[in-house]
């Protein structure tokens, strides 16, 4: 009798164990660069499933900016069998949409998501994907830029013109610039080593330097704090992480609540949604950041209106 109770009990956590495993989700996600912005929007997406209690396991993997890394990533996703895969930024969605058909593919940090190919309409994606678009409004921008420099008529744009997001977002920064009487000059990388020359070749063409959402310019922007400050040229950001890294302001994403609201869609998707009649969803809520320091070794006296404004300040 007591041999038989020792093997029911046996075989009860044995099942309790098998149902636990179960009950888990394998969540895959893949990352093309590493840098602040992507990394919180990393997580806050793995916080906000914790918090609505998702049992997950998740397997993170990161291109480190290497094209044909983030192909190889893809097939290593679908061996892992994952319940749903988290696609950070434009370059790795790409992929995604290319190789994984079977499986609920959800974006973030992605800028034009039809452009890209990812979805059919922003209100009926049509696939087995659906995410969040970080389309910055760039006239707003552009008008921030204007109120802390207001002799400024020309705007610089460093990117990478092989990134579908940047190039819709600097298409976007053209059609705004050009109702504002703004010239834009455009000096293009194809990798991150290139962006140092390309920020120096803004030099006398530009007034203010703008960085767009581009993943490449990003994580060497370092490179172009450099430029800007050895030649007192105001450099702004769509990213807010970047403002601590030396941009003057940033009217910005949170991308920690994006990633949030992210892991809301992604649980939505786990209980029985189809991506495919899912809404792509952006962030309403933009914030000034401000880096006052930033702004006097690029001189330039940031208005009262702007300090005022700011939810953070750097100085």
């Amino acid at each position: 009798m007591k041999r038989f109770l020792t093997l029911m009990a046996a075989a009860v956590l044995a099942l309790a164990a098998t149902t636990a495993l179960a009950q888990q989700k394998v969540v895959s996600i893949t990352q093309i660069v590493e840098h602040p912005a992507l990394d919180n929007a990393r997580k806050g997406f793995m916080d906000g499933l914790k918090e609505m209690g998702v049992d997950a396991k998740f397997n993170v993997h990161i291109a480190q900016g290497n094209a044909a890394t983030n192909v190889q990533i893809a097939g290593q996703m679908l061996d892992e069998k994952p319940t749903l895969v988290l696609a950070i930024a434009t370059p790795g969605a790409q992929v995604c949409a290319q190789k994984i058909k079977d499986i609920p593919v959800v974006f973030t940090a992605v800028s034009d998501p039809v452009g890209a190919g990812l979805v059919k309409t922003m209100e009926a994606p049509g696939g087995n994907l659906t995410g969040m678009t970080d389309m910055p409004p760039v006239d707003k921008q552009l008008e921030l830029i204007k109120t802390i420099v207001p002799k400024a008529t020309r705007i610089g744009i460093v990117y990478n013109a092989g990134e579908a997001n940047s190039v819709s977002q600097v298409n976007a920064v053209k059609a705004a610039a050009a109702k504002m009487g703004l010239t834009v000059a455009e000096a293009t990388v194809t990798n991150s080593g290139g962006v140092f020359q390309a920020a120096k070749s803004l030099v006398g063409k530009a007034d203010a330097v703008y960085i767009g959402l581009d993943n490449t310019v990003v994580s060497a922007f370092e490179s172009v704090v450099k430029v800007c400050e050895d030649n007192k040229l105001p450099l702004f950001s769509s990213d807010n992480e970047s403002v601590s890294k030396g941009a003057i302001a940033a009217l910005a994403i949170d991308y920690y609540a994006m990633g949030k609201q992210t892991a809301a869609m992604a649980k939505k998707i786990m209980d029985g949604a189809k991506p495919a009649t899912m809404p792509v969803e952006s962030l309403k809520n933009l914030d000034v950041h401000l880096n006052l320091k930033a702004a006097k070794a690029q001189g330039v006296t940031v208005p009262e209106e702007v300090v005022k404004k700011a939810v953070k300040k750097f100085e």
